[in-house]
């Protein structure tokens, strides 16, 4: 049975990248123009805005903070989430940096023997979301032009996140006996923490400056895979609009939303943000329905996080032993919550007879401060921190080599 699949899922595959190519070579001009979008979109935000969170990640880890988070964290994040206390730092950087520096964080935590494969899977499916960059600048700001619609968003992702993580501690029970899986919250240990903080820095022994080559090569690595994945799925997205294919599943999808009572002119929008949250997010902005039923879409699409982030992150566990399978799931389970917790939360936050004093502060501050701000100082600087950050990485790998060739290693 497990050969016939093997075989047909081949051939599905095959036929999906023949048609995919096919469509290329139909819609040239199209093609480009997505591909213009994607490059764009990764160059002007994409890039400069995670370039500082993952280098900053990576001097933290060769400093030994993450061995100062796991005993800090421990009383924590074991009982509530089964995992280790380090994963609190997988959890900050990537709720703070967004998409996908949970499943790279992860990933090196695994490559370190820090966490087991098991709570590899654990942690990365609740450590991977959208920054409030993204969410509270482009989304709310940007697209709906309602600072008070961020807080929504905001709050159904990050609670549903947390859900997500409580919901997926029981993975793994069948597959293994861990021991203390009934951790008592025991008190915080600071200098436990610093000594295992200070034993983690010798046993890493790189020199600053080694460490801070190592931390920009090993980002910018990443982020032109990210770049990769972020122009293919545009230009995929493109060629399923221009197919109809998008179109005929956003047909059929139309009966499914108004069993939820809502508009079915956000089954196109819907559609898309499965493949990219960025368009998605922003062709809901657009539909002609209510505003609340906008909202509930957007958060599922930014729970969900599209097949192009999902892409990025699978690309990353290839490297280990870490299944994508639970991720995947997490991230359904994920677009639920938040939808859920979404459509709980709008009448509070902005309906228009009951607006809470929150969202009639947000209406007066987050409309320029701070993160439209942020987000607009992107769009104008970006493009010169990214070309800068390459630049830099080519120096810093042509003088890595040329002290190879000086130095020769013998075996």
């Amino acid at each position: 049975m497990k050969v016939k699949w093997n075989f047909f899922k081949s051939i599905a595959l095959s036929v999906a990248a023949i048609i995919l190519a096919g469509a290329v070579m139909i819609f040239p001009k199209e093609a480009f123009g997505a591909s213009l979008d994607g490059l764009k979109l990764w160059w002007d935000v994409v890039f400069p805005s995670l370039l500082p969170f993952f280098i900053l990640s990576e001097i933290l880890i060769g400093f030994g903070v993450v061995h100062f988070f796991g005993v800090l964290f421990e009383p924590l994040m074991r009982p509530l989430f089964r995992v280790p206390g380090s994963g609190g730092f997988v959890w900050a950087m990537g709720l703070s940096s967004g998409f996908p520096a949970g499943a790279k964080l992860t990933a090196r935590l695994w490559q370190e023997k820090q966490i087991t494969t098991i709570e590899a899977e654990r942690l990365v499916s609740f450590t991977n979301c959208s920054n409030p960059l993204f969410i509270f600048g482009a989304v709310a700001v940007g697209f709906f032009n309602n600072p008070s619609l961020g807080i929504v968003l905001a709050l159904s992702h990050y609670v549903g996140n947390i859900l997500v993580g409580l919901a997926m501690r029981f993975h793994g029970r069948r597959r293994l006996k861990e021991k203390n899986t009934s951790t008592p919250l025991h008190r915080v240990q600071p200098l436990r923490a610093l000594q295992k903080m200070h034993e983690a820095r010798l046993s890493d022994g790189r020199p600053i400056g080694k460490l801070l080559g190592d931390a920009v090569q090993s980002s910018i690595s990443t982020l032109l895979m990210i770049g990769g994945f972020v122009i293919l799925f545009s230009v995929i997205n493109r060629v399923l609009s221009l197919l109809s294919i998008t179109p005929l599943f956003s047909n059929i999808l139309e009966k499914g939303l108004s069993v939820f009572s809502i508009s079915g002119s956000l089954s196109y929008p819907f559609i898309s943000g499965l493949f990219e949250i960025t368009m998605g997010s922003k062709l809901a902005s657009q539909s002609p329905s209510l505003l609340m039923q906008q909202c509930i879409v957007v958060s599922f699409i930014l729970a969900f996080s599209g097949f192009s982030v999902q892409a990025q992150v699978a690309s990353i566990l290839s490297e280990t032993d870490i299944s994508f399978r639970p991720f995947f799931l997490a991230r359904l389970l994920h677009g639920v919550f938040a939808a859920a917790l979404s459509a709980i939360l709008f009448p509070v936050f902005l309906s228009p007879h009951s607006k809470s004093a929150i969202a009639v502060w947000a209406d007066g501050h987050l409309k320029q401060y701070p993160w439209s701000h942020y987000y607009h100082y992107f769009l104008q600087i970006g493009s010169f921190l990214t070309l800068t950050a390459l630049i830099l990485s080519i120096f810093l790998w042509g003088l890595k080599h040329s002290k190879e060739k000086k130095h020769p290693r013998f075996h």
